[in-house]
């Protein structure tokens, strides 16, 4: 893999941001997989990007991935009792496809994992579309492990997973 900077993304990026989710949807509907088919939360990007939580992964000096990373545990899925506030929560991960397979995404997560070791927390955290078995498999093969799925009829998300922030930490 071709050495990646992360940095925060700026708002003036949005664009960036939303044209990434928008090819990573339309990848995902080429395999029929319905995540990620609507227009992308502009609402939620954008103050994101303006509280420093939307993160962009740049190769060359190219934005090829973005990722957010902050520590909102929805409350829908995470209960007092999953202790919401040891970890940090990722949302919205995508790799731009002409960098798929070169292992951008599991930097994107170890760089996150970073920050929440930084941060004094213990786990990082995502929900990933309950209905994408080859996403829950790509969640444990990068060491995350299946909480438990919430299974809410009007949230199509759900299944959650958790890993040490710090590698190789119990």
């Amino acid at each position: 893999m071709t050495e990646v900077e992360m940095r925060a993304a700026t708002v003036d990026e949005l664009s960036t941001v939303e044209s990434l989710l928008t090819e990573a949807s339309t990848w995902l509907a080429g395999r029929g997989i319905d995540q990620w088919q609507y227009p992308p939360h502009r609402d939620r990007i954008l103050r994101a990007l303006q509280q420093g939580d939307c993160f962009l992964a740049l190769a060359d000096g190219e934005p090829v991935g973005t990722i957010q990373v902050d520590t909102f545990a929805d409350p829908e899925f995470w209960t007092r009792e999953d202790e919401p506030e040891d970890a940090l929560y990722v949302h919205r991960m995508a790799v731009k496809r002409d960098s798929a397979g070169a292992g951008l995404g599991a930097f994107m997560l170890d760089w996150a994992g970073e920050c929440a070791v930084a941060a004094g927390k213990q786990w990082l955290r995502l929900d990933a579309w309950k209905d994408n078995p080859g996403l829950h498999r790509y969640y444990e093969g990068a060491g995350f492990r299946r909480v438990r799925i919430v299974d809410l009829p009007h949230r199509r998300s759900g299944a959650l997973y958790e890993r040490r922030a710090a590698p190789g930490a119990g």
